[in-house]
């Protein structure tokens, strides 16, 4: 062994240097296999081992000096494997510091290109670079890490000491203007007197950078915009130059870009430049017009209600400005807000003499709500067509889709479940149907199922049985301590079983034990899924299945009873011995709201002369189970239900599924939950696609979390809403919380729902409504989430549905607002403004009328509240109505 692999294999960092000194290039380059063979070695053994610890420092030298590659000798210094104990700087600009400079500015460019989530030290980067002497390479991981290296543990003298003795200040800046993702830096670039930025504004002060420079930057990266936060690194830098007049005038175009375009913060700030400028005189009233048309649209009705603000002020100012600004303020009264429609049409009534200069006056006004449209119908030289009658237009309800048979070809079957594998596994039809095909193809030909399986097998995780990370595969597939299965696991189970990583007894314990995992209200759903996932392994491992009996006929997961008793037929026809789980969650498919149908299947069960035969005649012939026992339950500002038992489910089936016919508590401990995955609720459902009321009683207190904590998980509520059965108190509270959840995609989801369960004429619009009124009251759902699912919901075209739901909501809520109920619980107004202008839009829309109980009271309040505005809107709107009529 040489003395330098001595000394690298020793970990003597300080030895290798010394000797790498003296080396010639050839010496260097013919211990390189060495190298490369220790670091294979090492690639086996944990970075936080002592001995990786020890050795990879030296290592890390020895091979940046031994490649005389640039490129080599980049990959090396900057590989993964060696990140965790690199060589000191300082050590490897040592040893590097023979090579040319044009070598040395070469790597330094290359480490620099290298993604900033690769960690290459900036001090190595830094030091090649002076070494070198060449043009500093301005990428992100360079920019990066010279920011981490000016700010990082500084105060703000140390900042402005750095900033002003960098030889290449001007291009890094330039480099943190164009940084691709600021996340990694964010925190170091906040804004405060001791920041960044205040170090930046000090030196254009004292006219140690061009202040030119830093303005043009600042505008130009708030014009292309970046991540939701960047905004709070360059806005604080541009107020804090102090940008004179002069220097406003010259960016007008950007400020009306800005103002425009620009994410809130920084459009606000470019409003307030304009204001200023249109005040004193320096905006052209086609200027301001412009500016004007990108504002008046923008969501976020502070800066529309200040723009027409300006508009006004400058008009009385300057009236001859009407012909080129009343066409922008006509423009707004296509604006969602009626306040803003209001005060646009405030403005062009003041200013009704220059109207002549306005094209499509009538059709602009048409957008008005009817209130404003009969005002605007009385402006000079405007006709206003008269409203069309109201109908209600509701987007067709889904139908549930016939699933295909199994595919017929082990291959075909190996692409359907490599596809799920790759997925959230969370399309019911497609899983079912891949997991009958698995069956199938393991009863016909299980080594035809193997071979054609090989390639999604080999992306498994536990494909390599003897890889030392999964020793106990049996204690991960078989163990009953991990809980239930989800799809995904489901389908490993049945894969590692046809390939032969599970022991027969490791499947037999599970069928027998079942799952050990908290109690909580998922778990005789769960347990049902879990259960016969883990029969279908262990018959495929002992005595293989001909076919599944509870594969669904309808993407619902609702099964035909004629399909059900041909696959009892077949099973007679083959003599074979029926899974037990499997049957019960046929029974639970089987539809029986067809009792002319369920009559004859029934009749052809028992000709079976089968016990499964005459178990599911029964099933058929029985009386419709009644409407589940429940009450309801408050826990903190929640409302849930508890369950009472349900006999039906509990007679006649495996001891796996009684739970679902046990009470369900409304005080179990949701957090001790093991069911985390959102792509298992869709399962479920299909578990009693029937019944969706026990379902929907179980999946509540997730649905309420999505509204009181804010977490995700209301992408099941429209497939609840197509399920079958009685859509009763839990699905409509389901879907309520889903109204006011926290994230978009969940409010739409739910959004959907209410559509679906409208268009299937089951949706009880005075149970959703009180049940919302309830839950805003309580505080559990936030009135601008309403508000918005509401206004989503009646774009469609469902007014009337959102009016009759919204008006069992607003008294409940309002009734917290009264003064005339001094014993009502608080209602934060904040909000409310918001759902009393959805609800006035739909009662304008579709032509409601009468009295909402406390309307009158908060309508009678003083001042220009959006509440009171909003409120005095929907009374005008119900009372004209009702005088019409």
């Amino acid at each position: 062994m040489s003395e330098l692999m001595e000394a690298v294999r020793a970990g003597r960092t300080a030895e290798t240097l010394r000797v790498l000194t003296g080396l010639p290039d050839a010496e260097r380059r013919a211990l390189l296999p060495e190298l490369k063979k220790l670091r294979k070695e090492l690639r086996g053994v944990p970075p936080w081992k002592p001995r990786s610890v020890r050795i990879l420092p030296a290592l890390h030298l020895a091979g940046a000096a031994c490649h005389t590659g640039a490129a080599a000798a980049a990959d090396w210094l900057a590989a993964t494997d060696l990140r965790w104990s690199q060589a000191p700087t300082e050590c490897l600009l040592r040893v590097l510091e023979h090579r040319d400079t044009g070598w040395l500015a070469d790597v330094a460019h290359r480490l620099a290109r290298r993604p900033v989530s690769a960690r290459v030290p900036y001090p190595l980067m830094a030091g090649l670079v002076h070494r070198a002497g060449c043009d500093v390479p301005v990428t992100d991981a360079y920019v990066v890490g010279w920011i981490r290296h000016i700010c990082g543990g500084r105060d703000a003298s140390g900042v402005l000491d750095g900033l002003r003795s960098e030889p290449h200040l001007v291009p890094l800046l330039s480099g943190v203007f164009t940084l691709t993702d600021l996340r990694e830096v964010r925190w170091l670039l906040a804004d405060g007197p001791r920041s960044w930025q205040s170090a930046l504004a000090g030196l254009a002060r004292e006219g140690s950078l061009d202040r030119a420079f830093l303005i043009d930057a600042c505008v130009a990266r708030l014009l292309r915009g970046g991540g939701p936060t960047d905004h709070r690194v360059f806005l604080p830098l541009l107020t804090g130059l102090g940008l004179t007049r002069e220097e406003e005038r010259s960016r007008i175009t950007d400020w009306t870009a800005l103002a425009r375009d620009a994410v809130c913060p920084v459009a606000a700030h470019a409003q307030a430049v304009l204001t200023a400028l249109a005040l004193d005189g320096a905006l052209t009233s086609r200027q301001l017009a412009e500016a004007s048309e990108g504002l008046l649209f923008r969501a976020e009705k502070k800066l529309v209600r200040a723009q027409l603000v300006l508009l006004g002020k400058v008009l009385v100012r300057d009236p001859g400005a009407a012909a080129e600004l009343l066409p922008v303020v006509v423009k707004a009264f296509g604006h969602e807000d009626t306040q803003v429609q209001e005060r646009a049409l405030k403005l062009v009534e003041r200013h009704a003499a220059h109207l002549d200069s306005v094209t499509d006056l009538d059709g602009a006004a048409e957008q008005l709500t009817p209130a404003l449209r009969t005002r605007a119908s009385a402006l000079p030289g405007v006709t206003v067509a008269s409203l069309e009658v109201y109908e209600e237009v509701l987007p067709p309800a889904p139908e549930p889709e016939r699933l295909p048979p199994a595919p017929e070809t082990a291959v075909e079957l190996a692409e359907e479940v490599g596809a799920l594998l790759a997925s959230a596994a969370d399309d019911v039809a497609a899983f079912e149907r891949a997991l009958d095909g698995l069956v199938r193809h393991a009863y016909r030909d299980p080594d035809a199922l193997r071979e054609a399986l090989a390639p999604v097998v080999a992306n498994r995780w536990w494909a390599a049985a003897e890889d030392s990370r999964w020793p106990h595969l049996d204690d991960l597939f078989g163990s009953t301590r991990h809980g239930t299965l989800g799809a995904r696991e489901g389908l490993d189970v049945l894969l590692a079983t046809l390939h032969d990583k599970v022991r027969t007894a490791t499947l037999l314990h599970a069928v027998r034990h079942g799952p050990s995992e908290h109690e909580c209200t998922h778990a005789g759903l769960s347990r049902v899924f879990d259960a016969r996932l883990r029969e279908v392994a262990y018959r495929i491992r002992t005595e293989p299945l001909p076919l599944l009996l509870a594969t669904p006929t309808w993407s619902t997961g609702l099964l035909e009873p004629e399909d059900l008793v041909a696959r009892l037929a077949e099973y007679r026809r083959l003599d074979a011995r029926i899974c037990a789980t499997d049957f019960a969650q046929a029974l639970l498919r089987v539809r029986t709201e067809d009792r002319t149908a369920a009559e004859e299947a029934a009749r052809r069960a028992r000709a079976l002369g089968t016990r499964e035969g005459t178990r599911l005649a029964r099933r058929l012939t029985a009386a419709t189970p009644g409407r589940p026992p429940t009450r309801r339950r408050t826990k903190g500002v929640r409302i849930l239900l508890e369950q009472g038992e349900l006999p039906e489910l509990l007679e006649g089936f495996p001891q796996e599924f009684h739970r679902l016919g046990m009470p369900v508590s409304a005080f179990t401990d949701r957090w001790r939950c093991d069911h985390w995955d959102d792509a298992i609720r869709p399962h479920w459902l299909a578990v009693l696609p029937e019944r969706r009321e026990p379902v929907a009683v179980r999946m509540l207190p997730d649905l309420a979390a999505t509204a009181v904590d804010d977490d995700r998980g209301a992408g099941v509520l429209p497939l609840l809403a197509e399920s079958g059965g009685e859509a009763g108190e839990a699905v409509h509270l389901c879907v309520a919380y889903g109204l006011g959840a926290r994230h978009a995609e969940d409010r739409m989801a739910a959004v959907d729902a209410l559509l679906v369960l409208a268009a299937r004429g089951q949706l009880d619009t005075a149970r959703l409504g009180a049940d919302l009124g309830r839950l805003v009251r309580r505080g559990a759902v936030k009135p601008q989430r309403l508000a918005d699912s509401a206004r989503t919901a009646a774009a469609t075209g469902a007014a009337a549905t959102i009016w009759s739901t919204l008006r069992h909501t607003l008294p409940v809520v309002l009734a917290g607002l009264s003064t005339a109920r001094p014993d009502a619980s608080p209602v934060p107004a904040r909000g409310l403004g918001d759902l009393l202008a959805v609800a006035a839009d739909c009662a304008e829309r579709c032509g409601a009328q009468g009295e909402l109980p406390h309307l009158a009271h908060i309508a009678a309040r003083k001042g220009g509240s959006r509440l009171a505005t909003e409120a005095r809107r929907l009374r005008a709107a119900l009372v004209s109505e009702a005088m019409a009529a």
